[in-house]
């Protein structure tokens, strides 16, 4: 007698490193830089279409994703804010500022949401899709050492915010020293691409560092406190026979 069983679902495909890169800075640093001249698209509407592409990527992944990201929705808002500078032809130094208020409101929300239920450190590292959190949970009071974990994840959150508050300076810092022409013009859009390409290596780079380290350093905290490996807690890892 054969049982009838319902498939499950297959996981939604999310965009990945490359598919970013390449929405997200390659063809809007292209468009800015190539295309904002008189004899192509002119700067208005260069400035729009190289901003549609991480807006129209950012709405695709959220459809593929199903799930209302911060980080995804403060992005496109930062780009819609760009393109609404450059379109009203606002003074050059609201890019500046718009560029470090991006970090500089994410790093706050991840101190805020510290202890409630939207705690950023928790939903980026400690969510269902990469944790078994009941898992963990049991085995951090088995240790007694709940209490201690909480204090690693506090560690964790001032860590991530760091990153966000070295990715606003260095923003505010490099905006102001590449954006520097009247908005609305072909130099303008020549400065915001540079500026977009020179924002992954100067920037990225050293926050993802940062960002990086909180998570080892999390991560590696699960190992003491439980006195199992990491691995025993990964979603997706095999179930230890003991």
């Amino acid at each position: 007698m054969s049982e009838s069983v319902t498939p499950a679902k297959p996981a939604r495909k999310k965009g990945g490193f490359f598919s970013n890169l390449v929405f997200n800075i390659i063809i809007p640093v292209v468009i800015l830089s190539k295309f904002s001249g008189d004899a192509h698209l002119g700067p208005m509407w260069a400035l729009v279409v190289a901003l549609a592409f991480p807006v129209v990527y950012g709405c695709w992944d959220f459809v593929q994703s199903d799930k209302v990201n911060f980080f995804s929705v403060l992005g496109v808002i930062s780009v819609l804010l760009t393109g609404g500078i450059g379109l009203l032809q606002l003074d050059p130094a609201y890019i500046a500022i718009k560029e470090a208020a991006v970090p500089a409101v994410l790093g706050i929300a991840v101190i805020l949401t510290h202890n409630t239920r939207y705690s950023l450190v928790r939903k980026l590292l400690l969510n269902d899709d990469l944790i078994r959190t009941d898992k963990l949970a049991e085995a951090l009071a088995a240790k007694q050492a709940t209490e201690l974990f909480e204090q690693k994840i506090k560690f964790s959150t001032y860590l991530l915010a760091s990153s966000f508050a070295l990715s606003a300076v260095l923003n505010y810092v490099l905006a102001k020293w590449i954006v520097v022409s009247p908005a609305g013009t072909e130099a303008f859009n020549a400065e915001i691409g540079r500026m977009t390409a020179l924002s992954f290596p100067v920037i990225a780079i050293p926050c993802t560092i940062i960002m990086m380290g909180a998570v080892l350093y999390l991560f590696s905290q699960i190992g003491k406190l439980t006195g199992e490996e990491l691995d025993q807690f990964l979603v997706g890892a095999p179930e230890s026979s003991t």
